[in-house]
């Protein structure tokens, strides 16, 4: 099935922004703009998957690839695991003898495996481009000014820092070394719940909607309970009084994949498909997790829809990658997946690993050639392992 064929049988049409062109363009308001040294094969080159394949098996068990599930499917062919990315952290760090960690995904995944891995081992991006917006709206300076209109309230001392996994290293450490925890969204309900036992109030980082449907939803808490911190305005546009009163702070940000949904896609599926399951991320608007049937994580998504009935009808809000994989993984079984908007809906930055740079990456390692490693600074490390171990350690 080709592309085209796919986004058609999952009832998306194409937009001038959708892909950014499968990566190969760059929106610098969001990315980090680094280009990867030498020369990339050309996309074109019909002998790149057997390149991969050459090139993974001289490295043999010295090379570990991760493949998020957002990934392109000719990119995941060559992961020796699939998952999340907190998953895949776990499993980079399971696998002591792999001297090279490959990880496609985005920037902040393979930082969280470089912290969870040993010392001698090399965690490698194959596109230093491929970052997150959604982290790089909380910046390590940002946070701190937050903090400090924080402590100039009088709330600090009773606020714990919650911070989810999608969140650079240094807002992992800042989370550290504030007493506070990360979470993932299959366990931001108990992470916020263990932070309402450490304090009065939680400061959550850095996607808004995670944060507001966990609290709403899972904790019981009222949209009134929640205010929202805007990094770019004075004191995050609140007032002392708006800071002391909350429950719940939450920072100014969010993912331009699952941001983008809407009460309308909803609304408008359900005419479009009688019968249809709306299932969807908790990092989707609180209008559109509140509008829909089921809401979870990635694997949360996965696991319904495998154990779902034939003949179900599901229009699933997640990146479109992994809707697409999925609608043909399932469509034997006779179940019926769409897209829950019109609109392709890739994300762009995890789209700029593609086979091309996973082949130079391979190559180069297989030449002994160390490129793209990402490494985190020791006290950064430290002080954001800790967070994670606060968060493994959760009841």
């Amino acid at each position: 099935m080709t592309t085209a064929q796919a986004r058609q049988d999952l009832a998306v049409q194409p937009t001038p922004l959708a892909l950014l062109l499968l990566g190969r363009e760059a929106d610098t308001r969001s990315e980090r703009g680094v280009e990867c040294p030498g020369d990339l094969p050309s996309p074109s080159d019909p002998d790149l998957v057997a390149r991969a394949r050459a090139a993974k098996e001289k490295l043999g068990e010295k090379v570990f690839i991760l493949g998020h599930h957002y990934q392109r499917d000719e990119v995941i062919q060559f992961a020796d695991v699939t998952g999340d990315s907190f998953k895949l952290a776990k499993d980079a760090a399971a696998r002591p003898g792999a001297e090279f960690i490959v990880f496609c995904g985005v920037h902040f995944m393979a930082e969280s495996a470089d912290i969870l891995t040993a010392d001698d081992q090399k965690v490698v991006l194959p596109d230093l481009a491929a970052g997150c917006s959604m982290a790089d709206m909380a910046t390590a300076e940002q946070v701190a000014e937050c903090w400090d209109v924080l402590t100039d309230a009088g709330i600090a001392e009773r606020v714990v820092p919650v911070s989810y996994m999608n969140s650079s290293a240094d807002i992992k450490a800042f989370t550290g070394e504030h007493g506070g925890t990360i979470c993932t969204s299959s366990n931001a309900e108990r992470a916020l719940t263990w932070a309402f036992e450490q304090g009065e109030q939680v400061l959550f980082l850095p996607d808004q909607h995670l944060g507001r449907n966990t609290a709403v939803r899972d904790l019981g808490l009222s949209l009134e309970d929640c205010v929202l911190y805007n990094p770019h305005k004075p004191n995050g546009g609140l007032t002392a009084e708006e800071l002391r009163n909350a429950k719940m702070i939450l920072w100014r940000g969010h993912c331009s994949v699952h941001g983008r949904f809407s009460l309308d896609s909803v609304n408008d599926v359900r005419e479009r498909v009688p019968g249809v399951n709306v299932l969807v991320h908790p990092e989707c608007k609180h209008e559109v997790v509140s509008a829909a049937d089921y809401v979870g994580s990635t694997e949360y998504i996965i696991k319904t829809l495998e154990e779902a009935p034939s003949g179900s009808k599901w229009a699933i809000g997640t990146e479109l990658n992994l809707v697409q994989r999925l609608a043909n993984r399932f469509a034997a079984d006779d179940k019926e997946i769409v897209f829950l908007d019109k609109t392709v809906c890739f994300c762009s930055t995890m789209n700029r690993i593609d086979l091309p740079h996973l082949v130079w990456t391979l190559e180069s390692l297989a030449e002994g050639k160390e490129i793209n490693r990402i490494q985190v600074e020791k006290e950064t490390a430290d002080f954001a392992q800790l967070a994670l171990e606060r968060m493994l350690a959760l009841p």
